[in-house]
């Protein structure tokens, strides 16, 4: 269940819930003249417009762009705007809560005790007569959302904590004014959120973050997974274009790179663990950096865009030997998921339900596979469900598959967003100590080798491989006498069907680490892995 807070904020507030109101009816004015006198769209060559039928649902679509400064997130959210709306969507655009709240007035340094301004102990700037704060050479009593957050992680900042505390639930309020009118609208409606609730969580320490979890009743499946369909990081150009990275276009902004990179990185810390996270690097110039962010909306939402644009990410995995300790891990997530293979329209559609979750809150997903179209890739489409459809939905489950449990394990590491996949019991004997690791990137070669988690112990790349499917490893018949094998996901047709006459067990080398090592070898190892 969303939390639904609000700040006692004074005349502020009650202004901006009364722009929200009129907003919302003059939303309704505008989708009420467009219904009856709307002109006709132009969009751009090759892309096709979102008709809705009466038989289609309308698609609510939120998003969260976020990342570290210099990142694009500006020139992001006009793209991706004027993007969808040349495809007939709605585009609501919601506005950084901290900027709005803070420009009226409101300082950091005000709501702390006056012994000591209260600033990051990781960045001194030796031109003041005390510890400036991390964001300004110039105002050390600016508003910054980030040294508001320090603030409040201070001993003496219960005034800061509770401004914090207050902004979050006021941030809530408005996204969910936006939400409603995206529910309201007549067509597709895409809401793009400048920042959103968890980005708070990345400059505020772990207890005061939990002890305001606790306070509110909040829990971070509802504000980060089941809240946002997608997070998208863009990554700050003092991370990897150090040349283009500026602080001049920005009154506000005066982080050196060091810096910059260092609030990057807690910017997507905060997001591990959502389930459509995606990390837009700068390992392309910044026109394809854009069009990669467009590109990875639109796999998401199920949009066939043809050859507009360049298809560079794409979606890899492996097969790991071994779990090793987590120890060896950086900061993680760790998650229960639960799949279930549901009776489709057609031979070559697949869907199935996804149950997700963390200490028993859930999140639910509905996704359909469409066959490839037009020499396009599979199209999958995800939609979020309430558990009361979700429950109804189970009554779907083909009987042909078994139920898919996993522990599912997501981490960051050289700017990669990473999702380690443990296969666990009850389950077919080939998916027994079954480890694959998935991500999705646009780099290749060395420069991809070199983003890999070392920790992790690589047998070999599997991505493509049927054998690796999920929908295949689901299966309860044998593969060599099933009829419901899928060979689809690799181009070589007679390798797909040596791999099914085998049923998933394989003595063929495989490459661990660079070494080669015999089927049999490894299971002398104990590693009980079924191939």
């Amino acid at each position: 269940m969303e939390q639904h807070g609000s700040a006692n904020g004074g005349d502020k507030i009650s202004n901006s819930v009364k722009q929200q109101q009129e907003a919302i009816e003059v939303n309704n004015k505008q989708e009420q003249m467009e219904k009856s006198n709307s002109p006709k769209l132009n969009p751009r060559p090759g892309l096709k417009l979102n008709k809705m039928n009466n038989s289609e649902k309308k698609r609510v679509y939120k998003i969260v762009l976020t990342g570290g400064p210099c990142g694009g997130k500006t020139t992001g959210q006009s793209r991706l705007c004027t993007f969808f709306e040349n495809l007939g969507w709605k585009v609501f655009r919601v506005p950084e809560t901290a900027s709005v709240l803070l420009s009226g007035g409101v300082k950091f340094s005000d709501l702390t005790e006056k012994e000591a301004p209260p600033t990051p102990t990781t960045f001194i700037y030796k031109d003041l007569p005390y510890v400036a704060p991390e964001h300004s050479l110039i105002d050390s009593t600016a508003s910054c959302p980030r040294c508001l957050a320090n603030a409040a992680s201070k001993p003496n900042g219960s005034e800061a904590f509770k401004f914090q505390e207050n902004l979050i639930r006021t941030m809530i309020q408005i996204e969910n004014t936006y939400f409603e009118l995206g529910n309201s609208s007549t067509r597709n409606c895409l809401i793009i959120c400048d920042r959103g609730v968890m980005d708070a969580s990345a400059y505020i320490s772990k207890d005061k973050w939990e002890k305001m979890m606790s306070t509110n009743n909040w829990n971070p499946v509802e504000l980060r997974d089941n809240r946002y369909n997608q997070i998208l990081h863009l990554v700050s150009a003092a991370n990897g274009a150090e040349e283009f990275y500026t602080i001049e276009d920005h009154s506000c902004r005066s982080e050196g790179v060091d810096l910059a990179r260092e609030l990057d990185y807690k910017s997507a810390a905060a997001w591990v663990g959502h389930p459509y996270f995606d990390v837009i690097d700068n390992s392309t110039d910044f026109e394809t950096k854009m069009n990669r962010m467009i590109e990875s909306v639109c796999q998401k939402v199920g949009i066939d865009i043809g050859d507009r644009l360049r298809a560079t990410s794409r979606k890899l995995k492996f097969l790991v030997a071994i779990l090793p300790p987590e120890s060896e891990f950086p900061p993680f997530q760790d998650f229960d998921v639960v799949h279930h293979y549901l009776q489709s329209s057609g031979p070559k559609v697949q869907a199935r339900l996804r149950k997700r979750g963390q200490k028993n809150h859930w999140s639910y997903i509905h996704t359909i596979r469409r066959p490839n179209v037009h020499g396009q890739s599979r199209i999958e489409v995800k939609t979020q469900l309430t558990h009361r459809d979700y429950i109804n939905l189970l009554a779907q489950r083909d009987d042909a598959h078994f139920t898919i449990y996993k522990k599912r394990r997501c981490f960051l590491i050289n700017n990669q967003y990473f999702q380690l996949d443990i296969y666990k019991e009850p389950s077919h004997p080939r998916c027994k100590g079954l480890i694959l690791l998935e991500t999705y990137s646009s780099l290749s070669g060395e420069a991809f080798k070199n983003c890999m988690p070392k920790f992790l112990n690589i047998v070999k790349e599997v991505t493509g491989d049927p054998d690796y499917s999920m929908f295949n490893l689901s299966l309860k018949e044998d593969w060599s006498k099933t009829k419901k094998f899928c060979h689809a996901l690799q181009d070589d047709g007679a390798s797909a069907q040596k791999s099914k006459q085998t049923n998933g067990v394989s003595n063929k080398q495989l490459v661990l680490n660079g070494y080669a090592k015999e089927f049999g070898e490894i299971k002398k190892q104990k590693l009980d892995i079924v191939y």
